[in-house]
Order: structure tokens, then sequence, then C-alpha cells
């Protein structure tokens, strides 16, 4: 599957977004990083360590492969619900399921706080399809990091839809998913976070 940005069935091409001056160390110099199998021993994540491949890039399979769970929740679901859900599950992202579980759109912590929470209304009174984001950048499992790194700085997005080879949604990967391979603890990882969203001007 190529990289594609799925909007009602529809896939469309990206859009482009500079991250110009966002990390301390370019977007460009992280890729390098990941494609360096040097990193592919590297854990510093608070869970269970990944098995990754002695040699190559590491893949959005090598990171998500130990998961036991994906988390989503369904369009009908409150946005009250919701929140609750994302901290419960100590997730900034979910999947939104239709009827059929089929994967129709994300909710987001971003999303609760900008349409619901700094509009004044009532989450108890919306439902997940109300404010969820129905454009999603997607990628497959044999995705390597770089190229994932790259979509996000192209979309200026922090997480990526994951799925299977038949298409179906394998949860999400976010940029602490990344940085937890990139940076070598804790402080380094919320320096580059801290870049990323504040960027210098």
């Amino acid at each position: 599957m190529n990289d594609t940005i799925l909007s009602a069935g529809k896939p469309r091409e990206p859009d482009r977004v500079s991250w110009a001056g966002a990390y301390p160390i370019q977007p460009d110099s992280l890729r390098r990083v990941l494609s360096n199998s040097s990193c592919n021993r590297r854990w510093v994540g608070p869970t269970i360590r990944p098995e990754f491949p002695a040699e190559g890039p590491v893949k959005v399979s090598d990171l998500i492969g130990s998961r036991k769970e994906v988390f989503s929740i369904t369009e009908e679901t409150s946005v009250h619900q919701a929140a609750q859900y994302l901290r419960e599950k100590q997730v900034r992202s979910v999947g939104v399921m239709n009827a059929s579980g089929k994967l129709t759109g994300v909710i987001s912590q971003s999303d609760v706080s900008d349409k619901v929470a700094a509009e004044n209304k009532c989450p108890a009174w919306m439902k997940t399809s109300d404010i969820m984001t129905r454009e999603l950048v997607a990628v497959t499992t044999d995705k390597p990091l770089d190229d994932c790194l790259r979509l996000m700085e192209q979309n200026s997005i922090f997480h990526l839809v994951v799925l299977d080879e038949l298409g179906e949604f394998r949860g999400m990967l976010s940029i602490s998913d990344i940085l937890r391979v990139v940076a070598s603890d804790e402080k380094a990882r919320a320096d580059l976070l801290e870049a990323f969203i504040f960027p210098p001007r």
C-alpha cells in the first residue's frame, strides 16, 4: 500500500507542510538515525522491549508487533466517554469504527480540546463522529520508521493510522513511539517533542 490519506474511502495525496526549524535535529537527521542499524537495538520505552532486527531499518511492525490490544471506540460513543477512554488507556488518539467494524476516523485529545472544550460545548451531548478527524494518514506494518517520520513531517501530525496487509486497523503509531527509538533518555525525548511543538521563531 502506498502512503495515502484516507478520506471517505478515497485516497488523496498528502499535503506537503514544511517542518523547517521544528527540531533541533532536523527530520533528515532523525531519518538517518532511524535507518542506521545501530539504533535497532536501542529501546528506552517503559514497557517490554520490542524485538528489533539485527540489521536494516526499524519498521512499524517491529514496534507494534508486541501490542496486546488495539484501542478503538465507535462513532456512537459520546465525546465525554471518548475522553475518559483516552485517559484510561493513557493514549492521545484512538481509531473510530462504524457499526460494521470499519475504521472511519480518529479522535484525539486535541479534537476534544479544540472542537468541544474551546467551543464551550457539552461533551456528553456530542458523538465521537461529530468531531473525529476523517482524513487519515495511513501506513502499513512493513513501513520503515524513517518513512513514517517523513509522513508526519509532510502533514504536520503526531500520529499515523497503521493498517495490516489486508487493510485492517492495527492501531496508531505516534511520534513518541518513534522518539523512543531515536532518543536515549526521557529528557532527550522531551527536548525533541518540545522543539516539535514549539519551533524556534
